[in-house]
């Protein structure tokens, strides 16, 4: 399975915005219930897409900097980033298969 990487307010835009491949950001808190039950679904779609697809976890409470500057208001807030452009966001927790239906059209060159 492809690893889900963490970032943080130093290093969002070299592993994010300057990525060569699209980057599915999971914005997310220890606190949060439902962040935590969809963390088996990221994990699951960073494996599907191994190579096509970089997926990195977020924690809004220890880096506040990134999350005010795209706005994020509700967690888990899951954005895909292309070509250091925000083309995807995803608020809440939904299945599996509604994520993918979302990141697929992103994947392409």
């Amino acid at each position: 399975m492809a690893k889900v990487s963490h970032v943080s307010d130093y290093n969002f835009e070299a592993e994010v915005l300057k990525s060569e491949i699209p980057v599915l950001v999971d914005f997310w808190a220890p606190w949060c219930g439902p962040c935590h039950g969809i963390t088996p679904i990221v994990e699951s779609l960073a494996g599907k897409h191994a190579g096509k697809l970089k997926v990195c976890k977020l924690n809004v409470d220890e880096n506040p900097e990134t999350p005010g500057k795209l706005n994020i208001h509700g967690i888990p807030c899951l954005i895909v980033f292309k070509g250091g452009k925000e083309v995807e966001r995803m608020v809440g927790l939904m299945p599996e298969t509604a994520l993918a239906e979302k990141i697929e059209p992103h994947l392409g060159v």
